[in-house]
């Protein structure tokens, strides 16, 4: 007879936080493309919110331009003009990921994520039928963003002319409202085309945008990228459960039931008991820290913990569960971290060489934990290269301000 295993929330966030490199640095030498990796990607809407997120889990002395130099090595950074590519091989690559947003992803981990990505059930189009793509034409747009971006850098501008010479006039029918604008049909796929490893960004070119290509690999296979993701999930934030995992990645709840019972029918994850009620690990990964997560944490705007660390009531309990969510949904937010779950909000402003922190606690905070959110401080300013002022107080600014 086998005995389910239990698990509390503070075992879970203490394992979560050490594998996540939030209880500790990682050490000296480890690549920033391990860390995205360990975080299983890092948001990169905003990409100074991505650099916080893997310069504060990085060694002491890791900043934006080693997140930079990782993207884009051999070129002059996001806000210089971009290099030939393919003069040295990045180690991150900035492309969309899971729920179809922006991303750091490792660059050997693109096989896995292509196919895992490629196999998530696509949603109904938002667009009418008489906008939409055939599946046809979505093939050969995917094909033709590949083949344009292939060796160099582009402006979405510059892109769009080049799908549309491959492809059709069709492609550029401005049938799609964006921002009290149209765009062009082709449009439509471009996240599709960062899942195919078609497209991935390049440092912009002054205020620009540009895209390229990743370098070139062979996707495993769906079933391959589908367990592999579960897994690494499990690993990260386990116990969790199939809604946990559909929540994460934007897909159909249904599925993901589907996907971990097969999993689990094949022995590669099991149940356990978790606060209570069933969710899952990879096999075999029942060993927990004995002692609860401890320490002061700054997370930036949609860092990859709060986005998807469950069950979200425990993550944000009491008052954090009205302060640092907007309308239910992590990440707008900056979190103050205090022994594994939200207690606060944060804002930083830049000034020159000067970043103001400005730090709204939602409780009171020893003075222990007052000297750690100093020098937490100190470091999300040192990633962004500049000095520290801290200040208590009330934050003022709303969501993704």
């Amino acid at each position: 007879m086998t005995t389910t295993a239990r698990i509390t929330w503070g075992a879970a966030s203490a394992r979560r936080l050490q594998r996540q490199f939030l209880a500790s640095s990682a050490r000296t030498g480890t690549p920033v493309a391990d860390v995205v990796g360990a975080m299983l990607a890092a948001h990169a809407q905003v990409l100074s919110a991505a650099e916080v997120s893997v310069g504060i889990r990085s060694a002491e002395g890791v900043t934006r331009a080693d997140v930079r130099a990782a993207l884009w090595p051999g070129t002059a950074g996001a806000a210089g003009p971009p290099a030939a590519p393919g003069s040295s091989p990045a180690t991150l690559v900035k492309t969309y990921g899971p729920r179809g947003t922006v991303h750091l992803l490792p660059a050997h981990d693109l096989p896995l994520w292509s196919a895992a990505l490629t196999a998530v059930p696509a949603g109904t189009s938002p667009f009418p039928p008489a906008a939409q793509l055939t599946e046809e034409q979505a093939r050969q747009v995917v094909a033709a963003i590949g083949d344009a971006l292939d060796g160099t850098f582009l402006t979405i501008d510059e892109l769009g002319e080049e799908v549309v010479a491959r492809t059709g006039p069709w492609a550029g029918d401005l049938v799609m409202p964006a921002f009290q604008d149209m765009w062009p049909r082709w449009r439509q796929v471009v996240h599709r085309a960062g899942h195919a490893g078609a497209l991935c960004f390049g440092p912009n070119r002054g205020r620009k945008v540009t895209y390229t290509r990743p370098p070139h690999f062979t996707p495993v296979t769906a079933r391959e990228g589908l367990r592999a993701l579960v897994r690494r999930y499990l690993h990260a934030y386990g116990p969790a459960t199939p809604q946990h995992f559909a929540k994460w990645l934007a897909a159909p709840a249904g599925w993901a039931v589907r996907l971990y019972t097969e999993l689990s029918a094949a022995g590669e994850i099991e149940e356990v008991d978790f606060e209570g009620a069933p969710a899952w690990v990879a096999a075999g990964d029942t060993v927990f820290p004995d002692e609860p997560a401890r320490g002061v944490r700054l997370l930036p705007y949609f860092d990859a913990y709060v986005i998807a660390a469950q069950p979200r009531e425990l993550l944000f309990p009491g008052a954090a569960h009205r302060r640092a969510l907007a309308g239910g949904q992590a990440g707008n937010f900056p979190v103050l971290l205090v022994d594994g779950v939200a207690a606060g909000v944060w804002h930083q402003r830049r000034r020159g060489r000067r970043t103001t922190i400005t730090v709204e606690p939602l409780g009171r905070l020893t003075a222990r934990q007052e000297r750690q959110l100093a020098a937490q401080a100190d470091r999300v300013a040192a990633v962004l290269e500049a000095e520290a002022e801290l200040v208590v107080g009330e934050v003022t600014v709303g969501p993704h301000a």
